[in-house]
């Protein structure tokens, strides 16, 4: 596991380089996507990259983490909602190149096919992700088993409050969603986490320093052999003073 220190900025222009190095070099290049505000500067770096000819997204297939039970494709909170508007509609993809778990309809169907359709497209080459403050990632939330594939889970009252500041009142918060599990992720080439803020602090250390535990689904990335833990001094705090 490397670890790399900086402010938001820095470090979301080293991790849309990562991002821009691997879809470069491979002629059909796989990348997975994270929603939520930590990767924003990221796609907003990637989307003037694109703008200027120095990455194309032509051949490029995504995949996203995960989605919300309940929201379609439309709803402003929904993740395919969000993939659209701070990316997708910016670039030059191919949006039938692009994959988002479902949150209505037969929206179990397309969750129990999607490790397949990963697999099927040759892996994901590079994977973002963020961290909750519980340490959970993607909506893998504690004790969820490692061995986990793409699956169906209740969110915690931590993760829901956490994400009530996006929504008008907590009460429109999903309860549930899709998410590819733990297994999922860690089957990525290469992995690159951001975490900025002191509310992240604590997940960061139990990520870095803590023991190996499914109470703390971040921590399985200390196994994985190319992994990068991109934060700032804040969300860094706890692991110089431990």
């Amino acid at each position: 596991m490397k670890i790399v220190v900086g402010n938001e900025k820095e470090i979301s222009a080293l991790i849309a380089e990562d991002f821009i190095k691997v879809i470069n070099e491979k002629e059909k290049p796989v990348i997975g996507l994270a929603t939520g505000t930590s990767p924003l500067q990221v796609y907003a770096d990637l989307i003037k990259a694109n703008k200027e000819g120095r990455v194309s997204f032509k051949n490029v297939t995504t995949f996203n983490l995960d989605e919300y039970v309940g929201l379609d494709g439309t709803h402003n909170q929904s993740y395919r909602y969000f993939m659209n508007e701070n990316l997708f509609n910016h670039i030059d993809i191919d949006k039938a190149n692009t994959n988002v778990l479902l949150g209505v309809g037969d929206y179990q169907k397309f969750m129990h096919e999607y490790d397949d359709m990963i697999a099927k497209a040759g892996g994901i080459d590079i994977q973002i992700l963020g961290i909750g403050s519980d340490g959970h990632i993607a909506f893998n939330e504690p004790n969820t088993p490692f061995d986990s594939l793409t699956h169906e889970t209740e969110l915690t009252a931590q993760t829901i409050k956490d994400n009530s500041r996006l929504f008008n009142d907590i009460s429109e918060v999903p309860t549930r969603a899709v998410t590819m599990g733990l297994k999922s992720i860690m089957n990525a080439k290469k992995i690159v986490l951001i975490a900025t803020g002191k509310n992240k602090a604590q997940a960061v250390y139990g990520l870095i320093k803590g023991p190996i535990t499914e109470s703390m689904p971040c921590s399985i990335l200390q196994k994985h052999p190319d992994c990068t833990i991109y934060v700032d001094e804040d969300a860094y705090s706890l692991v110089g003073n431990k």
